[in-house]
C-alpha cells in the first residue's frame, strides 16, 4: 500500500470540535453495496468515514491497518460479508482471525484496540451501515484523537 492510497488530511480539530478520521475497508460484494444502498436510499451516514473498496475483507492485510493509523487515521473499520455469504468462500473467517490477532497486538503500537472495528454487513443492510458509521464515529470521538509517536 502506497502513501497516496490513503488520503487523510492532517488537519486536526481539538476539544469538542474533534472530528475523527476513520478509514473503512469495505468488501465489494456486501459491505460496499450496503454503503452504496445507504447513499441511494438517501440515508444519513457519518462523513468521517473514508471508504476503501476491497474485493474481499480477507484481502485487508494487517499492515494496511497499521499503515492507516500511521498516516493519521483515528479509527479503522473493516466490513465484510456475513458468514456463509462470502464470494471467496472463507475470506470473512480469515478476516475475523486477523482482526482478533491484531487487537492483541495494537497496544504494542500504543493504539487502543477499540479503534479497530469489524462488522458483517450484507448488500441489503443499508440501515445497519448507516447506524454503524455513526456508532463508530461516536466511539472514536469519545476516545479522542490518536496520538502516535512514530520513530523516524
Amino acid at each position: 500500500m502506497e502513501t497516496s492510497e490513503i488520503s487523510i488530511s492532517k488537519k486536526q480539530d481539538i476539544g469538542s470540535n474533534f472530528q475523527p478520521r476513520i478509514v473503512a475497508f469495505l468488501c465489494n460484494w456486501c459491505a460496499y453495496s450496503g454503503a452504496d444502498l445507504a447513499g441511494v436510499s438517501r440515508l444519513k451516514t457519518s462523513p468521517n468515514l473514508r471508504i476503501i473498496r476491497t474485493m474481499c475483507s480477507g484481502r485487508v492485510d494487517p499492515s494496511f491497518i497499521i499503515k492507516a493509523f500511521q498516516l493519521g487515521a483515528d479509527g479503522v473499520l473493516i466490513a465484510g460479508c456475513h458468514f456463509g455469504d462470502c464470494h471467496y468462500i472463507e475470506g470473512n473467517f480469515k478476516t475475523m482471525r486477523r482482526v482478533e490477532m491484531l487487537k492483541l497486538l495494537l497496544p504494542e503500537f500504543g493504539i487502543n484496540p477499540e479503534r479497530l472495528r469489524l462488522e458483517w454487513i450484507s448488500a441489503s443492510e443499508a440501515e445497519k451501515f448507516a447506524r454503524i458509521s455513526f456508532e463508530f464515529t461516536d466511539q472514536i470521538k469519545s476516545l479522542g484523537p490518536l496520538k502516535l509517536k512514530l520513530d523516524n
